[in-house]
């Protein structure tokens, strides 16, 4: 369309005489909708390797932390019957369903003390049994953009910074190498990585966990052995960043590279590895007073020997690109790409003779001294040091992170989102 046709051209409409407010059919209630005052608390959205979450500093939020767990859930959308946390900053798996608490240190071995907290999605449930090594490397980068490290860093410079973070779920402590310009992190003129299960590329963040073994239970090997048998299932529970249960997928009948899709119809392979989950828990000394295990602790893999096999992209994998393909499940689901804290604990049980992980560990590394795992979204690549004396000295991955938003999120005092009997919830 010319300019001349578009100056031509007239939009008319004839009004409508009005007869009163429409008056919508009556649908019975479930409850009656009730809504109280809202508030606001300073707040930070990013990405940290392939999660999502809500960073705030304790000291923005109420001084009465009882609270605070009904502030995480409003936050976040949940709890949701419907699993999609429409209501929230959330979006329906666990792995963005996720808050972060930072502040300044007392510990003269770190900076910054990091508090991870997972949200349930569909119950009331808060977790902080254990950390998100995904989310580890968001909190440096807050850290520094929020200028908590006090006056020895020169926030002009041009450089790497190197942020000692104390993880108080766990006790371990992360050092995050990162790049800075001009007082902003991870700016975008630096060299771009990319990590599989993220679009695109990104600022790169390196982490090194200390000394990670034995973080929840004081032990690598909270049974004492490499290797256990539950229900006739050969098992290896390990503890290092965060405990996992590891099982070689054979032993469950089905294929090692196995997509979240295929497994999520398969209830009666979840049920079995949930079931190996609570006696693992058990015998790792991870049980809650009720009796019960964590929802997300320990964590539990399924393992096998590389083969060929084909991401959630599309993309075709040979067996000669990996050193061992693992699936996780976390609170019932299957990830979509690696927890990373399971892909530390898996490097660091790759170290120890006799485990299940060690046994299916190809005997020729895809690079030396590294371990490469492939997931449903691709691979990533974990340096586990031993200490000499059978236990981990070190594990180090590459992540990247980014923010994408600075502002204030909002919370009602009290709110009961009442639906209609009827309502359509399909879109």
């Amino acid at each position: 369309m010319n300019t001349a046709s578009c100056t031509s051209l007239r939009i008319t409409y004839t009004p409508v005489r009005s007869h009163g407010p429409t008056r919508l059919p009556s649908t019975t209630l479930r409850h009656r909708q009730t809504r109280h005052k809202q508030h606001a608390a300073a707040a930070s959205y990013y990405r940290g390797g392939t999660s999502r979450g809500v960073i705030f500093q304790p000291n923005d939020l109420p001084a009465d932390e009882s609270q605070w767990p009904r502030i995480f859930r409003h936050v976040l959308g949940g709890p949701d019957p419907y699993g999609r946390q429409l209501d929230g900053l959330g979006a329906g798996i666990s792995s963005l369903s996720k808050i972060c608490l930072v502040s300044p240190s007392a510990r003269k071995d770190a900076d910054i003390d990091y508090t991870f907290i997972g949200v349930g999605i569909d119950t009331p449930e808060l977790d902080t049994s254990g950390n998100c090594g995904n989310m580890s490397a968001a909190v440096g980068p807050y850290a520094y953009d929020k200028r908590m490290l006090g006056d020895s860093i020169d926030y002009s410079s041009k450089r790497e910074v190197t942020v000692r973070i104390h993880n108080t779920n766990t006790g371990v402590i992360i050092h995050s190498i990162f790049p800075v310009a001009d007082g902003t992190s991870l700016p975008a003129d630096t060299e771009p990585v990319s990590i599989s299960g993220v679009p695109g590329t990104a600022a790169k963040v390196t982490l090194h966990f200390l000394r990670p073994g034995g973080a929840k239970t004081g032990k690598l090997l909270p049974t004492g052995n490499p290797m256990d048998v539950f229900s006739n299932h050969c098992v290896s529970c390990i503890d290092a960043t965060n405990p996992s249960i590891f099982i070689q997928a054979s032993s469950l009948g089905i294929p090692g590279p196995i997509l979240p899709n295929t497994l999520i119809e398969m209830p009666s392979v979840l049920n079995e590895l949930e079931h190996l989950r609570r006696q693992g828990a058990e015998a790792m000394g991870l049980l809650q007073a009720d009796g019960t295990p964590y929802r997300s602790q320990p964590k539990i893999a399924m393992v096998s020997k590389p083969e060929e096999h084909t991401t959630l992209s599309g993309e075709t994998l040979p067996a000669s690109s990996v050193d061992l393909v693992v699936r996780f499940v976390s609170d019932g689901q299957p990830h979509r790409a690696i927890p990373l804290t399971g892909a530390l604990c898996t490097a660091a049980a790759a170290q120890v003779p006799g485990t299940v992980v060690a046994e299916l560990l190809a005997e020729e590394r895809v690079m030396e001294g590294i371990v490469t795992l492939g997931h449903p979204s691709g691979m990533i690549r974990v340096d586990a040091v031993s200490d000499g004396e059978g236990g981990v000295k070190t594990v180090t991955v590459l992540r990247t992170a980014r923010r994408i938003m600075d502002g204030v999120v909002y919370w009602e005092d009290g709110v009961r989102v009442e639906l209609p009997r009827d309502v359509d919830v399909s879109t």
